[in-house]
């Protein structure tokens, strides 16, 4: 039996979800993630893939979705939300502790190949997948290829500039990065509460039960328009799919394609925005997705 192990390595928790070749789920598995415990951390994911390689009497293949990435030039964990991560050999220790070759991807690059391997986006040459949370991120998928880049940073549109910004939107709230006016500002849940400014949550604004919020949103879909338009222009997607708490706003759907054809360089956008199939279960299974069919384990 083909068997892929992915595991979505998160600051809070942990998932371990085991499919096979056609993608079909065989066990899964959700735990607290050690927090702050580097060493924990590594000891976690091999006690995970240990008890599904038990369980289902197969030895797996092992991809790993992390919230940050790997430098191509140190082999060290960069840009990891999951602080205790940064500056790690990650990598290397987690191969040296399962015995054999693993493969790490961004959560948000596990997320856009998930959905179109078998979700959402499935058949479409060119996927671009957008996580919309407590941050920003995306991945880029061709023809069922995740798109790493030469930094290892591909799809990472949250810390561009807002695209088109109007005068009040300028310079924009200050990022984490150092910089200000990054899309993540305006887009992350956290930004789109802060511009409400109502002591409101990202997810009671979604509701839009008063005039403060109805204006939030319609200012949150347009900015979501134009960054989404800046990616067209630049990458032409045939899918655009949105994961995330906020992937949950049904106006989106309706309202961004609507919107986006002011700033997109064409006569007629055909690009589809998609809501994910899998919902908060295809990082998981995207770092599943790591791995080839001929690649697994048997």
């Amino acid at each position: 039996m083909r068997v892929r192990i992915g595991i979505d390595l998160g600051g809070t928790k942990t998932e371990a979800l085991a499919i096979a070749a056609d993608g079909g789920e065989l066990w899964r598995r959700r735990v607290a993630s050690p927090s702050g415990d580097y060493p924990a951390t590594v000891a976690l994911i091999v006690q995970l893939v240990a008890a599904a390689e038990r369980d289902l009497g197969a030895t797996a293949t092992v991809g790993v979705g992390i919230p940050g990435t790997v430098s191509p030039a140190t082999g060290l964990v960069k840009n990891a939300n999951s602080t205790w991560l940064i500056g790690r050999p990650f990598h290397a220790d987690l191969a040296a502790a399962l015995g054999r070759p693993v493969r790490l991807a961004n959560d948000a690059d596990c997320f856009a190949l998930s959905e179109a391997s078998d979700g959402a986006a499935v058949g479409r040459p060119v996927v671009f997948g957008v996580i919309l949370g407590t941050g920003v991120g995306g991945g880029l998928v061709i023809n069922r290829q995740l798109l790493a880049g030469a930094n290892a940073i591909a799809g990472e549109w949250g810390h561009n500039p807002l695209p088109w910004p109007s005068d009040d939107e300028r310079p924009g709230p200050p990022c984490y990065c150092g910089r200000r006016g990054c899309i993540e500002t305006f887009l992350s849940g956290p930004g789109l509460a802060a511009d409400h400014g109502g002591g409101l949550t990202a997810a009671d604004i979604a509701q839009g039960t008063d005039k403060a919020a109805e204006a939030a949103l319609a200012r949150y879909d347009s900015r979501l328009a134009r960054a989404l338009a800046h990616v067209i222009n630049i990458v032409d997607p045939h899918a655009i799919v949105l994961g995330g708490g906020l992937s949950q706003i049904n106006r989106l759907y309706r309202n961004i394609p609507r919107l986006w054809g002011r700033w997109v360089f064409s006569d007629r956008v055909d690009t589809q925005l998609l809501a994910p199939k899998y919902g908060d279960s295809s990082g998981v299974r995207g770092a599943a997705w790591l791995w080839n069919l001929d690649e697994a384990g048997t």
